[in-house]
């Protein structure tokens, strides 16, 4: 941009303002100014700058923006969270016998989180915190505190850490729902912050490029995430748990994960809305758990014939649980979702994304195609009850194998990693519907790449509550399905 051009948007923004003073065209001399008699009379003298410069001042005011403003008042709440994870790794024999202890490492980790409330509260992504041993948070100035795990939420990617202090900076939470795909979008974190060398956030800006994206990634290490914001500002490792901000400076979502061949930006971030993410923090906080939303409905595993129509498959009822909200509210096996609340359901990703907004004790409008005819209904979110899923017993009932590329030619698959059913009881085939054949790529938050990882996660989830699963059924899906682990 010209410095000229420069000058002009200064004195756009003075006169926006109602402020005084010169224009750039005044700075570089005055023409005479005629009176309403006809004469004319010199008009105040001025120091003539030379082409193409401008006063200091007005150079400093357009240097301060609605960037540079949201910036200043969010970054004091934002975080450095410090990890460290003991892994267990190979025994080396000489160590053995040097009294060292073999079988053990410490790793340390690095990610963003901001401050919600003043007495201590933080919100980082999970995966940031997931499995670690110690956390450390690192304030802007470089003051540093250990901290404590409220509570996660693997399946939307999100932790609630709290620190013994108070009067904390706080970030000023806004909402996701009314965002506008152009408007400015801000990503403040700590990206590699170990290189770096200090706690002060850096900043990156885009715009929101897109919302409600359902990002169903094939690519290996790849997760699933559902009704997220996308941005071009760049986001990078250790960016991971800070705030995406809008140009109010208000918090609109948390910077999760992006879309890379190469594992750097390339202008696909993504973000976890704000009103989602408070809804779990309340709830950890208030609860020490997230309540699930649940209504009660199994969708239908539809027929496509190519990958790119899976996306279009149709959300038709399957079958309606038993006493579930659903049931009560009037829904039918063979129902069509067609709107949840203001929000239309295009296929089985937008309805597993408008669950996630819910709220336990919410009521939500449905709407359903019937026949040739649509149907309005309402029902009354509940808690996933204890029996509203099935149990599985793991070892006795699924046996898996990991993915490979000769099974993956040999039977079309799309997945890059997974593991494979190889055998499946009959009452997981028809109380759960998975069947021999469907490759398992996400379990709660986790993305699958073996059989061993697969078992795994399913005992660490299933000890935990409700396992979600993530599958693919000849080159279609993913699909999900829900139980528990006995």
């Amino acid at each position: 941009m010209s410095v000229a051009r420069l000058g002009a948007i200064a004195t756009a923004v003075c006169l926006a303002a109602g402020c005084v003073g010169a224009s750039p065209a005044d700075s570089l001399g005055q023409e005479p100014v005629r009176t309403s008699t006809g004469a004319t009379v010199d008009a105040p003298s001025r120091v003539a700058l030379p082409p193409g410069e401008l006063p200091a001042q007005e150079i400093a005011q357009s240097r301060r923006t609605a960037i540079t403003n949201a910036v200043e008042l969010v970054s004091p709440a934002v975080v450095s969270v410090q990890t460290e994870t003991v892994e267990r790794v190979p025994a080396d024999y000489f160590e053995m016998m040097f009294g060292g202890r073999s079988g053990q490492r410490a790793r340390a980790g690095i990610g963003s989180g901001f401050i919600v409330r003043g007495d201590g509260v933080i919100v980082t992504n999970a995966h940031v915190v997931a499995g670690a041993s110690r956390i450390v948070v690192a304030l802007r100035d470089g003051t540093t505190y250990p901290a404590t795990l409220v509570g996660e939420d693997e399946q939307n990617d999100l932790a609630v850490l709290r620190i013994e202090a108070t009067g904390l900076p706080v970030a000023r939470v806004g909402t996701s729902s009314d965002l506008l795909v152009g408007e400015w979008s801000i990503a403040i974190g700590n990206p590699f912050g170990f290189v770096l060398g200090n706690s002060e956030p850096s900043v990156s800006v885009g715009v929101i490029s897109a919302v409600g994206r359902n990002i169903t990634a094939r690519s290996e290490g790849a997760g699933m995430y559902l009704d997220m914001i996308q941005t071009d500002a760049a986001i990078n490792p250790g960016n991971s748990g800070g705030p995406l901000v809008n140009a109010m400076g208000d918090v609109i979502g948390v910077n999760s994960s992006i879309y890379s061949p190469s594992g750097g930006s390339v202008g696909l971030g993504f973000a976890i809305p704000i009103d989602r993410t408070m809804r779990i923090v309340d709830d950890l906080l208030t609860h020490g758990r997230v309540r699930q939303p649940w209504v009660g409905v199994q969708l239908q595993l539809s027929e496509v014939s190519n990958a790119r129509d899976a996306v279009r498959s149709v959300p038709r009822v399957a079958r309606v649980v038993p006493g579930s909200p659903a049931e009560r509210a009037g829904v039918r096996a063979g129902d069509v979702l067609v709107r949840a609340g203001v929000k239309p359901v295009r296929n089985p990703f937008d309805w597993e994304a408008r669950l996630l907004e819910l709220r336990v004790g919410d009521t939500l409008p449905l709407t359903v195609k019937r026949g040739e005819r649509d149907v309005m209904l309402r029902l009354t979110v509940a808690d996933v009850p204890e029996v509203s899923a099935p149990r599985v017993t793991v070892l006795r009932e699924l046996e898996l194998v990991t993915l490979t590329d000769a099974i993956r030619q040999e039977r079309r698959i799309r997945s890059r990693a997974g593991a494979v059913v190889f055998s499946a009881s009959d009452r997981l085939q028809s109380e759960l519907g998975l069947q021999t054949g469907d490759v398992i790529v996400q379990i709660g938050n986790t993305p699958i790449t073996s059989a061993d990882l697969a078992a795994r996660a399913i005992e660490a989830y299933g000890a935990r509550g409700v396992v979600q699963l993530w599958f693919e059924r000849a080159g279609q899906g993913p699909y999900s399905i829900n139980f528990r682990v006995r």
